[in-house]
């Protein structure tokens, strides 16, 4: 059979939970339970199986007698039963990692296969009346990928692990998914996010129709030589795994054979859900002879989540656009359509509800903005007050409430600049001249305007730029790109008290199109510093113009909050993106953002 066979003829399902795991104790020495002996000849049929005190291997009694495939489900059998007879025509041990699948739960294992010692063949074959040639296999259970997740959750943030990376890319395309109502585009945007992220042979989005019990596929992400199969319809009386899928609300693992010459597969099937009513069905197939991790399941579930509600918001915003048009066409029928407005109330109160929340939020923050107004100000008339009446003890000290006064019209000047622009961008009316400009000029003065304030603080400040023979020209406009720099910068220091703060510049070489014109590539800036971060549940929020991550916070740091929303807006207005990667609380956080490559500069020689 060709690796472009049909995906989806027969297997047995195996069910996937994730449950709290604590990362100290996968570090620590395995317990006995973790231990696993199994004896089995060189045909593969099971003489013993050893597995004490673990719920895992409930029932292996059962599998003595049985081929050795009902052991190793998820692997491929084949090479398994070539590395045994290796393994007896070497008389040599083996080492290697595997996957054994007890009570329908994959299990990851440090496995070492050895010969069978005559004496204990023979005892193990003390029912059976011919000798034959046997090996034991000793394995340790390791789940080494859910210790390195939780090591990257626990990291600095600085994109040195491959989790991170996905990380990354899942932030990116569940930003992808909340910006958009359209449903196939959703559906798009998740199966190649996935596919690219995880580099599967096949991914697809099967649209569940509950009426009919039956999901379709919807979109599909697949490698060159396997058969699209888009459009399918799959009844679920015949598709155990997806049923299961549907009915358990958990990630189900099914195992499929090619046949004797061709490889082995696993498929994953994952529902998504919205209010706890599934709505889809997420189908990935990986690449031959690789198991599903557990840090991958758990990255598709995150991900998941938001697609259930990306759908039904889709989903709920179709409707009630068909509902317009038909009143429109239809206003002598309304009472035909009395049955749907009454359904939609549920939904149309909710949306009320996140139309006043959105209303107090914006009141929120003018009272938190006039307040951070008031303070400068207040501060300026009473320092100029302090001089008016000769209250000051010294020249020095009246110098001093000058230069108070001066310092707090200053920070005045900054919020009323930031109140206008958000003004400006939110009424289409930011003029943004764009010409040619020199990277190092640019990072020269942020440099320059910021190096005294930061190292005040007692952080340090790195400057890196990319490694080029010639020198760098943007397409920009000089004062907004700078704004964008220092407002960064200057949000680093605000929100960091020890460590330093890091800016960097790095070529990215690709044709781009921006204002009717070809750019040879872009380079990305990166603000990254060891502050206070920011939670995972609250990042979507950062670039939202009218709230605040924190208000109490906010108050305590001052400023108003708008400074990412108006980096944002610049930064898109030039033809770049704004991206912000934070790992959690005290973990630190990054900024990235990419302006357009005016020239391709010449690299120096091994940075290309």
């Amino acid at each position: 059979m060709s690796r472009s066979a049909h995906p989806f003829s027969s297997s047995e399902p195996t069910s996937v939970s994730h449950e709290g795991t604590d990362p100290g104790a996968l570090l620590m020495a395995p317990e006995p339970a973790d231990v696993l002996v199994v004896a089995h000849t060189a045909q593969g049929e099971i003489l013993s199986l050893h597995w004490p005190q673990t719920d895992d291997c409930k029932g292996c009694e059962d599998l003595v007698g049985q081929p050795v495939v009902a052991l190793f489900g998820p692997v491929a059998v084949g090479p398994y039963l070539q590395r045994v007879q290796r393994v007896l025509e070497n008389q040599k041990p083996e080492a290697f990692q595997c996957v054994v699948r007890c009570g329908h739960r994959p299990v990851s294992f440090e496995f070492v296969l050895s010969p069978l010692p005559a004496n204990s063949a023979e005892a193990a074959l003390a029912q059976s009346e011919e000798p034959t040639e046997s090996v034991v296999g000793v394995g340790r259970r390791i789940v080494p990928e859910i210790a390195q997740l939780s090591e990257v959750r626990l990291s600095n943030g600085n994109g040195s692990s491959g989790n991170s990376y996905y990380y990354a890319l899942l932030s990116g395309v569940a930003s992808n998914i909340r910006k958009t109502l359209d449903l196939n585009t959703i559906w798009q945007q998740t199966v190649s996010g996935l596919g690219n992220m995880l580099s599967l042979d096949r991914c697809l989005v099967c649209d569940y129709s509950e009426a009919m019990q039956t999901v379709t596929v919807v979109a599909e992400h697949h490698h060159a030589d396997v058969h699209p199969c888009l459009g399918k319809t799959f009844d679920l009386a015949l598709k155990t795994d997806f049923s299961n899928t549907l009915q358990s609300l958990e990630p189900v693992i099914s195992d499929f054979e090619r046949g004797e010459d061709d490889r082995p597969y696993t498929v994953l099937t994952v529902a998504t859900c919205y209010r706890h009513r599934p709505n889809s069905i997420l189908v990935l197939q990986q690449p031959p002879y690789r198991p599903w991790q557990p840090f991958e399941i758990e990255l598709i579930q995150e991900l998941t989540d938001q697609v259930g509600t990306a759908i039904a918001h889709a989903k709920l915003f179709s409707e009630s656009q068909n509902i317009t048009q038909e009143l429109r066409k239809k206003s002598q029928a309304l009472h035909q359509t009395n049955d749907q407005l009454i359904r939609k109330h549920d939904e149309l109160e909710e949306a009320r509800r996140q139309a006043e929340e959105a209303s107090r939020l914006k009141s929120a923050f003018l009272a938190n903005t006039s307040h951070e107004l008031r303070t400068p100000l207040n501060g300026m008339i009473g320092f100029l007050r302090l001089v008016l009446d000769d209250m000051a003890d010294s020249d020095e000290e009246k110098i001093e409430f000058i230069q108070e006064s001066h310092n707090s019209a200053i920070h005045l000047l900054n919020l009323i600049n930031d109140v206008l622009d958000i003004a400006k961008i939110e009424a289409g009316k930011m003029d943004l001249p764009m010409s040619a400009i020199s990277l190092r000029e640019l990072l020269f003065e942020v440099e320059n305007s910021l190096r005294p304030l930061i190292e005040r603080s007692g952080l340090e400040f790195t400057v890196v730029m990319p490694a080029t023979l010639d020198e760098v020209k943007l397409y920009g406009n000089y004062q907004r790109l700078k704004q964008v720099l220092l407002n960064l910068v200057g949000n680093a220091n605000k929100f960091t008290h020890e460590g330093g703060i890091t800016i960097s510049a790095e070529i990215k070489p690709k044709l781009v199109e921006f204002d009717h014109q070809a750019w040879p590539g872009l380079v990305k800036f990166s603000v990254a510093d060891t502050g206070i971060g920011v939670s995972l549940e609250k990042q979507d929020r950062l670039f939202q113009t009218f709230s605040q991550v924190d208000s109490a916070r906010t108050r305590q740091y001052e400023g108003t909050g708008l400074g990412l929303a108006i980096s944002q807006r610049l930064v898109e207005a030039m033809g770049g993106k704004v991206q912000f990667i934070s790992m959690g609380e005290g973990l630190g956080s990054t900024v990235t953002f990419t302006a357009i490559l005016y020239q391709e500069p010449v690299m120096e020689l091994g940075t290309g």
